[in-house]
């Protein structure tokens, strides 16, 4: 008998494991096993099972053995191999998703129709992989039954959602929301839903939600060497809940709270997963919505403030659009309206607000870029912390103000972004409008008081509560009919220009970005000569991916370059204002798989050209992504469009753009990084990072070098400290070192050793430097940081440092 058993078994088998087998005949043959007498179908199970302990076949073969035990086994109890299949299963619920040769579909189905549960690890792989094949077939139908969990397990904020049964339903049709936007049928049935569970306890709940989105998963996933990075991605099965909602947030009444979720549900969802671009530009987009469908004041300063940060072009048209819709509703401009959208966050004057809390008063105040709490107790006394009645008995109170603290600081930095990007916008102010809008207030008035205007071409700075001339007088004019201008330092004198950067010291005021300080690039007699096109920062070697960030910052558009037999435009900067568009030329650098790309095949680094200017509506420019000349895309009986002459392009656009391509090289350039010294794969660039890290300075460098020469002196390690060409010296116990003004690269005596700090690496905070006139360089930061290290090299303690110091 067992001889007959085996003989079934291997025919079944040859049935099964065969694809060509119609799936009729292997039903049949399956039917007629299952009504075999119980002794024989345990024989042929441990037939079966035999062949999966002989180790001889593939994975899949293996996972198709184990469902046919499941399925031959169906009814009875004690299957073999029963540590293998919960393995099996263990390995699924560690997949992303899995594909049709995985068999893996077969064996959950196998393990449902016999009467077992799925952990939710593995239901979350069967959906998504559903997902991935478009959602048709088996696969779909069998996953459309998995009903429970009604979330997939696996990231924090679904799993709190899913903890409380009374918010399934709201979950279960917030599923539905696959449309880009909700249809009125959607609408209708959410605020039903809505109506059941309680509108204001669903906006509490998914609030508290949206404020674990993106946090770290808590089932990790299985990721292969050349795989995008899963881990840091957004389930897609559980992103058309977040959809939902977000939309559902649009139908209740505005609540700040809601409004401050959705946008940095927006910011989390635009976040970048290695080998896959942004997490779920779909989620990005319905925050968007739900922001642009809310009414209030709140509402559209968070679109405004959404503007100045995202970058991902589906997502940043959307915005455009809500804050362009809003502008003509209202009869504005986008510029107006942007400026009228900037809350206060409760400051009841500019920069400060006192709340009363009990006995105590929390003192908001916004320093520089940030807001800081103060506390006193009733007696006026300052107090180091929060007082513990305050923490007892107003809880809910102080977790707004701390709440108003992170909004403020987002503000503040979005708002420092859109003023930067002011002297290109070619913005007049009547002179009411602009007090009214910018110098009182509340917050924008912190930034506006630290920059220089210009009221009907006098320009001013504000300091001891007046607007003062360059001399410190106060403006002594009429100002009902006045235009106000930002400041800007192309086409002043040097004199003036220096006056202002002595002036900002004398009032101890430091700039929200540079301004008097900043660098200013005329046209040289090379760029004279090349005509149509710069070359005054061609030939770096820049890292892709910060610049690609760096630029969609500064308002450049970029297309990330991939190791592929692929074309791809310049990055450009649209000025439509001027009429034009600005190209950077660049192209990958190395064609090494691995070596030059990262694992998705993109390109690590990238080699720069040419500055070029078009008109703002010329056809684009196009190279191999590998590099070589660029050739404009004509089409539709259209000519080529020359480049513009350098000597036509207005003194502040050439200006400002070539700082902005000087940012890129400083900031994304490898001659920045102190592990370059080595040159980088096989040492190739050892040569450039030589050159570049330690050669001669740019114009921002210059800067740096001018402003170091008169903060120098003023500095606590002053006495060990000189500014002696593209160096910084300074005198240490045990060696004598020299700072790179452009790199921030050290080099120590004897011989002009290089000394690698990474920034950060002594373990500590930056040390105090005092009176800075501007923020956001943060190379000289480091700079000055080092030189404070260094200053007192004995008392380092970080042997990294140590080690090359007394090596």
């Amino acid at each position: 008998m067992a001889q007959d058993v085996a003989v079934t078994a291997r025919g079944f088998l040859r049935t099964a494991l065969a694809r060509s087998t119609p799936r009729r005949v292997y039903e049949r043959h399956l039917d007629e096993l299952r009504r075999l007498p119980e002794p024989d179908r345990r024989l042929l199970l441990e037939e079966i099972a035999a062949r999966y302990r002989r180790q001889c076949d593939t994975e899949p073969v293996q996972v198709e053995l184990l469902t046919q035990i499941v399925l031959v086994g169906q009814g009875l109890d004690g299957l073999p191999l029963a540590g293998e299949r919960a393995a099996q299963l263990e390995n699924i619920s560690r997949t992303y998703c899995f594909w049709y040769a995985d068999r893996y579909e077969a064996f959950a189905m196998a393990e449902i129709a016999a009467g077992h549960t799925l952990a939710p690890a593995v239901v979350a792989a069967v959906r998504r992989s559903a997902m991935s094949a478009d959602g048709t077939g088996p696969l779909a139908e069998f996953a459309a039954r998995l009903t429970a969990p009604v979330l997939n397990a696996g990231e924090e904020w679904a799993e709190r959602a899913m903890a409380d049964e009374r918010w399934h339903e709201l979950l279960a049709y917030a599923l539905t929301a696959k449309a880009a936007k909700p249809s009125a049928a959607w609408e209708k049935g959410a605020r039903a839903v809505l109506g059941r569970v309680g509108g204001d306890a669903a906006r509490e709940a998914v609030v508290a939600w949206l404020a674990l989105v993106g946090r770290p998963r808590t089932i990790e996933l299985e990721r292969g060497p050349h795989e995008p990075d899963v881990n840091n991605a957004f389930d897609p099965f559980n992103a058309n809940a977040l959809r939902g909602l977000a939309w559902m947030l649009s139908f209740l009444p505005p609540h700040p709270d809601a409004v401050r979720a959705l946008g940095a549900l927006a910011e989390s969802a635009l976040r970048k997963a290695a080998g896959m671009g942004p997490r779920n530009p779909k989620v990005a987009n319905a925050a968007v919505n739900s922001l642009a469908r809310m009414e209030g004041d709140a509402a559209l300063a968070e679109l405004a403030r959404l503007g100045t940060r995202v970058t991902y072009k589906g997502t940043a048209k959307l915005v455009d659009a809500a804050l362009g819709a809003r502008a003509a509703s209202l009869g504005l401009s986008r510029e107006e309206i942007e400026e009228l959208a900037v809350p206060a966050h409760g400051l009841t004057e500019v920069g400060r607000a006192g709340f009363r809390l009990g006995a105590a008063t929390a003192l908001l105040e916004v320093r520089g870029t940030r807001a800081v709490l103060g506390w006193r107790n009733g007696a006026g006394k300052q107090l180091k912390s929060v007082p513990a009645a305050v923490r007892r008995d107003h809880a809910e109170e102080l977790g707004q103000l701390k709440a108003t603290v992170k909004d403020i600081d987002r503000t503040l930095s979005a708002q420092a972004e859109r003023l930067d990007g002011q002297f290109l916008a070619m913005r007049r102010w009547a002179y009411g409008q602009w007090r009214a809008c910018y110098l009182d207030h509340p917050l924008v008035g912190t930034l506006a008081r630290r920059l220089i205007w210009t009221v009907d071409g006098t320009a001013v700075g504000f300091a001891d509560g007046r607007l003062r001339t360059l001399t410190g007088a106060p403006l002594d004019q009429d100002t009902a009919r006045a235009t106000v201008e930002l400041w800007h330092p192309v086409g002043r004198e040097p004199a003036e220009v220096v006056a202002w950067r002595h002036w900002l010291e004398r009032y101890e005021v430091t700039q929200p970005f540079k301004q008097a300080h900043r660098e200013v690039y005329l046209l040289t007699d090379a760029e004279r000569s090349t005509g149509t096109y710069s070359n005054r920062f061609a030939a770096h070697v820049l890292r892709q991916h910060q610049f690609h960030s760096l630029a969609a910052v500064r308002g450049w558009h970029n297309k990330l370059r991939l190791c592929v037999n692929d074309d791809a435009p310049p990055a450009t900067r649209e000025l439509p204002h001027w009429g034009l568009r600005a190209e950077y030329w660049i192209e990958g650098d190395g064609h090494e798989y691995g070596l030059d790309t990262t694992e998705s095949g993109s390109y690590l680094r990238l080699r720069t050209d040419q500055v070029r200017f078009y008109p703002v509506d010329a056809p684009q420019n196009e190279a191999s992504a590998y590099g070589g000349e660029y050739r404009m895309q004509v089409g539709d009986g259209r000519d080529p469009v020359d480049p513009l002459p350098l000597t036509r392009i207005p003194a502040l656009v050439l200006s400002e753009v070539l700082r902005d391509v000087d940012l890129f090289v400083g900031v994304a350039g490898i001659a920045n990084d102190p592990a370059w010294s080595d040159g980088g794969p096989e040492g190739h660039l050892r040569d450039y990072w030589t050159s570049q890290g330690l050669g001669e300075l740019n114009q921002s460098a210059e800067t740096r070098r001018v402003l170091l020469e008169r903060l120098v002196p003023r500095l606590a390690i002053a006495g060990r400290c000189t500014v002696e060409g593209r160096f910084l010296h300074v005198r240490g116990e045990l060696r004598t070192y020299k700072i790179h003004l452009g790199s921030g690269n050290v080099l120590m005596t004897p011989n002009d050793r290089y000394l690698c700090i990474v920034p950060g690496a002594s373990g500590g905070a930056v040390p105090e430097t005092g009176y800075l006139p501007f923020e956001g360089d943060r190379t000289l930061a480091v700079i000055l940081s080092k030189a404070m290290l260094l200053a007192k090299d004995t008392e380092i303690t970080d042997p990294t440092i140590t080690s090359q110091i007394r090596g």
